[in-house]
This record gives C-alpha cells, structure tokens and sequence, in this order.
C-alpha cells in the first residue's frame, strides 16, 4: 500500500536503499548493539551514497525530497536495531531541519553542506534531566555578553550526544517569558564550557548514543544564534511534525519487521505435528497484527501526504505517531509471544526489537502529549 504516495523513483531508492541496509548494516548490527555504538563512518559512507540530503535544498548538496527521506526512514528501520536507525535520523531528521529552515546562508554552508556529506554530526539539545515533554519550562540559560552569549545549564537523553560535532540547543533567554524567552543556537561540541558528562545505558536503542551534557560560563558569539532570539519555541515546534512523522514511518517498519520474524518462525516451528501457524489461535494472532500494521502504515501514509502538501498537519501526525507507536510495542509483544520460550532469549532478533519497540510512545512526544494535541484540535 502506498502507491498513490510514492512514485517509481521513490521504489528505485527503495531498492538501493534496503541492497545498502542488507548489505552493509544488518551483518553488523550485533556487534554494534554490543559496543553501544555504531561506528561514526556510517555517516560518512552515508553521505558519500547521498543518502543523507533527500529533503535538503540541491544548492547544499541535498535532493530536495522529503518522500525520499521518509523511504529511507522506512528502510532503515528494517535493519534490526533501533539504535543505528535513531543515530542517523537524529541527525537528518531532527538537528538539521533546524537549520534547513532558520540558519542564515553562513550557517547553512558550514553546518549542512558538511552533514549531508556525514563529514559532521549534529544533534538537537532540548530534553533536561527535570524537563521532557514540558519544553517552554528549560533551565539552561543564556546571558548576552557583549557580541556573544554566556550559557549554563544541561541537557540530556541526547542522541548523538556522546559523538556530535555541533549541537541545536534550546536555551532561555528570557527566564521571565516562559516559551516566549527560549532561543535557538547552534554550538560546536569543541566550545570550551561545553562537557559530555557522561553515556547513558538504556533498555534498547543500544547502538545509538546516548548522553548528558553539560554547559558551565561556556561562550558562544552572536553569530551562534539559530533564527531569532525569543523565537526558539516556535522553531522547534515547526519541525515536531516531521519527527513524529519519522518516528510512525520507523514504527510501522519495526512492526513489520516483527511480524515478518513471527510468521517465518510459525511457519518452521512444529508442536503436535504440524507447524504452529495451522493452529487458529496463532493464525488469528498473526492476522490481528498484520491489520494493524496495514491500519498504522495508511494512518502514516495520510498524515505524510497532508505534509508533502505543505500543511502542518498537527492532529493526524499526533494520531499516527500515538496508534503506530504503541501498534509496534503490542505487535512485537505479539510476535514474542509466537516465538514462547527463544523469543525471550538473545538467539532470535525478537527480544531487542520489542526493546527498541518500548521508546516509541515515549520519545519525541509521549503518547499521552499526542492524546492532548488530539483532544485540542476538537476544542
């Protein structure tokens, strides 16, 4: 499904894409979720396929189609680890939209032409140790200082955080204005004042990066400023859509991959002389999730076109990202299921996919922050 969305270049990319994932990212992925990391030059090798520019501008080196990155979201995510996939869709997704849509021509000549070549890594530093969903209530803060700015505070739950080579963070600038007074900038990781404090361990995503940072009298020049100062929320807020988009289009895939992996295994697996899938209590499981793979992948696919559109398409985003992401968490556990006793065990590819499966409803906007956007576009 999805054909009135896509066109033959779009499968063309797909095909290249998915030879690439099966190529060069599944045969690693075990020792990379052992490491905790994936290495850094699967940038670069990304960018020199001109994999990491698809809805970037063709004057910085991108191709100016975000149907394109949305197929490469799909694919990667078939890979079987979260945590790689999340690394670079951090990175495309989430830290250079920001400058895509509000770095002067300076900014974006230094900043994106770089990481659409995977010559440098950005991340996006909003989430503090006491503030998640609640963006308009941020610590860290700024102090103008002559032609520059005087930042201090922290960060965490970075992706990309431990590795970055420049960081969109979010800073108040006005502590008396609530999420009028937040202000976007872009700070390279080599400031001094700039500290990753530590990595943190996490149930899944394992391969992707994790970290705290944190920033003490660490001076940026004017310059830095992302957009306009006191306009910071309403930036971040501009490319929310396309996360969460990002996010569904990964779940819908992580679904699917889970599903694929239980049918197979149904299919092979024989109890009481025949294969389980001949039995109606597995084939009726097997069918409930491919319905609700189906249902999440068009609900996505909807709220994608109203974007390609041009729209900001608050209400149907929020509703795919809620349904696909706790979708993957209840199909996975389903798919774990069929495997009984092997899909709890390290030998089949299940266990960490529900892992990674558990970050959707939280990450990028809780399900229940998706049930109050939803609830206020009816109000």
């Amino acid at each position: 499904m999805g054909n009135y969305l896509f066109e033959p270049v779009h499968d063309d990319f797909r095909k290249t894409v998915r030879e690439f994932v099966e190529a060069e990212i599944i045969p690693n992925v075990d020792a990379w979720e052992e490491a905790e990391e994936f290495p850094i030059e699967l940038f670069k090798r990304m960018g020199e396929l001109g994999f990491l520019g698809m809805q970037y501008p063709e004057e910085y080196g991108g191709d100016d189609d975000i149907l394109a990155e949305a197929v490469l979201h799909e694919e990667l995510a078939r890979c079987g680890s979260a945590g790689t996939a999340a690394g670079i869709g951090a990175h495309i997704a989430i830290a250079m939209p920001q400058i895509k849509y509000f770095g002067t021509p300076e900014q974006k000549e230094r900043y994106l032409v770089s990481g659409i070549k995977g010559e440098s890594v950005g991340a996006l530093g909003i989430t503090e140790p006491n503030t998640g969903s609640d963006v308009a209530a941020i610590q860290t803060y700024a102090v103008a200082d002559g032609d520059g700015w005087i930042i201090n505070g922290s960060k965490t739950f970075i992706t990309n955080g431990a590795r970055a080579d420049w960081v969109v963070l979010a800073v108040k600038t006005d502590k008396e204005k609530g999420h009028a007074g937040i202000t976007q900038f872009l700070v390279d990781t080599n400031t001094a004042g700039f500290e990753m404090t530590r990595r943190i361990h996490k149930l899944g995503w394992r391969a992707s990066d994790t970290a705290e940072l944190a920033f003490t009298d660490m001076r940026v020049p004017g310059d830095a400023v992302l957009g306009t100062v006191n306009q910071g929320f309403l930036q971040i807020m501009r490319n929310f859509a396309w996360e969460r988009l990002t996010m569904s289009l990964g779940a819908v895939s992580g679904a699917q991959f889970a599903f694929d992996a239980a049918l197979a295994y149904a299919k092979e697996r024989v109890a009481f002389g025949k294969p389980i899938f001949r039995f109606q209590a597995i084939s009726h499981m097997l069918a409930d999730m491919a319905t609700e793979i189906e249902a999440g992948r068009n609900l996505t696919y909807y709220a994608l076109k109203l974007y390609k559109e041009g729209g900001q398409p608050f209400r149907e985003v929020a509703m795919a990202k809620l349904f696909t992401c706790d979708m993957c968490v209840r199909v996975t556990d389903r798919a774990l299921q069929i495997f009984g006793g092997y899909g709890y065990t390290e030998e089949y590819p299940i266990a960490r996919a529900l892992r990674d499966a558990r970050l959707g409803p939280i990450g990028g906007g809780t399900s229940e922050i998706m049930k109050d956007i939803i609830a206020k576009t009816y109000a």
